[in-house]
């Protein structure tokens, strides 16, 4: 009896990890880091909390499903067939970990030559496109998030999703590759800005990781 206990406790243990298929990558920097524009507390609660849930209740919502052998981007390119809860957890996931990528505590970080060339050519300037971006973010209706990507033929777009869907679903209307994505969930900025949204949006510009942007940017090109 004793043994099948052992057994039985092992195949519970072992499905737990079968089903912890996706996990945070550590946050690369302190709560605090970013402080002035993003401070620690909302940090720290938008991480552990709001980040970890999206992956735990990932997990959940694939466990005994045929998503449970997938890729995230396998995922996230057939979310109009799949739940609600693997859509918006799945989505949820994926963004996070591409946020917090996006921000640093490194000071005044420069698009590469290669992305600024395209962020002038698309935009007309870095000025205009930080514009773009940020009323892309502000003319969000409640929670979502601003997103620059790039087409299927290369080019640079901005645009903007609901709740927790993003440009790699099939069911946008704007789809892409993301390199940059600003979360407006009330969540990422209330503690410090209320309802100030506009200002987060500002400030954000401050905190931002060109050098991974550009390598985002890089990266989508050489697949296409």
């Amino acid at each position: 009896m004793k043994i099948l206990k052992i057994a039985a406790l092992g195949a519970v243990l072992a499905a737990q990890f079968t089903f912890a298929q996706f996990k945070q990558t550590p946050l690369p920097y302190a709560y605090n880091a970013l402080e002035g524009s993003i401070d620690a507390q909302t940090m720290e609660i938008h991480y552990s909390k709001h980040g970890a849930a999206y992956a735990a209740n990932l997990n959940k919502a694939i466990a005994g499903t045929p998503q449970e052998k997938q890729t995230l981007l396998q995922i996230l390119s057939e979310t109009s067939k799949l739940t609600p809860a693997i859509r918006n957890n799945a989505g949820g996931h994926y963004n996070h970990e591409l946020f917090w990528t996006i921000l640093t505590p490194e000071k005044n970080t420069q698009p590469s030559a290669k992305l600024a060339k395209a962020i002038n050519e698309t935009f007309g300037s870095l000025d205009a496109f930080k514009e773009k971006m940020s009323k892309a973010g502000a003319d969000r209706f409640g929670s979502g998030w601003a997103w620059l990507s790039v087409d299927k033929n290369g080019k640079l777009f901005v645009s903007s999703t609901p709740n927790q869907d993003n440009p790699l679903m099939d069911i946008v209307e704007e789809k892409g590759t993301p390199v940059l994505g600003i979360d407006v969930w009330e969540h990422a900025y209330y503690l410090k800005y209320q309802n100030k949204r506009a200002d987060y949006l500002s400030a954000i510009w401050n905190v931002l990781n060109w050098k991974e942007v550009s390598k985002r940017y890089e990266d989508a090109l050489s697949k296409k």
